[in-house]
């Protein structure tokens, strides 16, 4: 089960993935550089959303298989759909958001859907 692996990554040194946020008007980037061979780990959001592959390869994984990309691409991930990154090549990536909320602090909360 996913959310039982999620426990298992959370105990794991975590990378500093060099986040910076982005907010304008409604819209949230969120802006990471994963190191080749790390990944983002899995989750989703009760609404669809955009990702920006900027630099690099990687394949993304979600609930109905896996695909490899390479930058620069534009990806949609569906709604309810876990998914996760892992980076075949050093990347920038940046997922796209559609809310008002403007806090570094907690926008991961608002956004990331529980299981």
């Amino acid at each position: 089960m996913i959310a039982d692996r999620l426990r298992e990554l959370e105990k794991l040194d975590q990378t500093d993935l060099q986040t910076v946020h982005h907010f304008s008007d409604g819209m949230y980037a969120k802006e990471m550089r994963l190191p080749k061979g790390h990944m983002a780990v899995s989750h989703k959001h009760t609404y669809s959303h955009l990702s920006i592959l900027a630099a690099g390869a990687a394949v993304v994984e979600t609930d109905e298989g896996s695909r490899i990309y390479r930058a620069p691409a534009c990806i949609e991930i569906k709604a309810g759909m876990h998914h996760q990154i892992t980076a075949l090549e050093d990347v920038t990536w940046f997922c796209v958001h559609a809310t008002d909320e403007t806090d570094p602090e907690t926008v991961d909360r608002v956004l990331i859907q529980g299981d």
